[in-house]
């Protein structure tokens, strides 16, 4: 199969840009939902990270007529049954004025009672490449491992990244500079194993 653009699934810049530069080694054009007019709003109505990627990456392909990435990803607490989970981007819900404050507030409230060696987490990435048929061709996942802290830290990320603390590089994941944020997050895992994928699967 051949393949000169594939679509990201998203409309959100900074997400678009990188994913762009993940993938800059391919020959390949990298689109996002911004550079089309009247897309369709996508219902993410999965179970799962998973499910929610193939979703979004099935219906875009379709309605686009190329291929399309698409991926959903959250954060997993153990102490919260690995809630938030699919929700992670509207846990404190949809009408907060700042989402991720109010998410990071909600979190640590029901994390109030519990010890911080009992706040393991982990960041998941669950990512699904469809053919314009809106098949999946590859689906991948990535995860990074931490713990929730009190004390928000780092100018560097956003959502949950100032709470989620990485004992390997004694950082927040809104410390770390972007190259190494990016080679070790759950989003980069998932993204490298697409890429390993592609290559086996596809000629460019």
């Amino acid at each position: 199969m051949k393949i000169d653009k594939i679509v990201i699934a998203t409309s959100n810049k900074g997400k678009a840009a990188e994913f762009a530069r993940m993938l800059k080694g391919l020959d390949i054009q990298i689109l996002s939902l911004a550079d089309f007019d009247d897309v369709s709003d996508v219902e993410e109505n999965g179970s799962t990270f998973a499910e929610n990627a193939f979703i979004k990456a099935s219906t875009y392909a379709k309605e686009l007529n190329c291929y399309a990435i698409a991926d959903d990803s959250g954060l997993q607490v153990d102490a919260l049954d690995l809630a938030p989970g699919i929700y992670s981007a509207r846990y404190a819900g949809d009408d907060s004025p700042d989402r991720d404050l109010a998410n990071n507030s909600k979190l640590l409230k029901e994390l109030a009672e519990v010890p911080q060696e009992q706040r393991r987490a982990r960041f998941c990435c669950s990512l699904c490449l469809a053919d314009p048929d809106g098949n999946a061709v590859i689906c991948t996942e990535g995860f990074v491992k931490g713990e929730i802290i009190d004390n928000p830290r780092g100018d560097k990320g956003f959502g949950y990244d100032p709470l989620f603390y990485i004992k390997e590089y004694d950082k927040t994941a809104a410390e770390l500079e972007p190259d190494i944020k990016n080679k070790i997050s759950h989003r980069g895992q998932a993204i490298k194993l697409l890429l390993e994928q592609l290559q086996n699967h596809i000629n460019f």
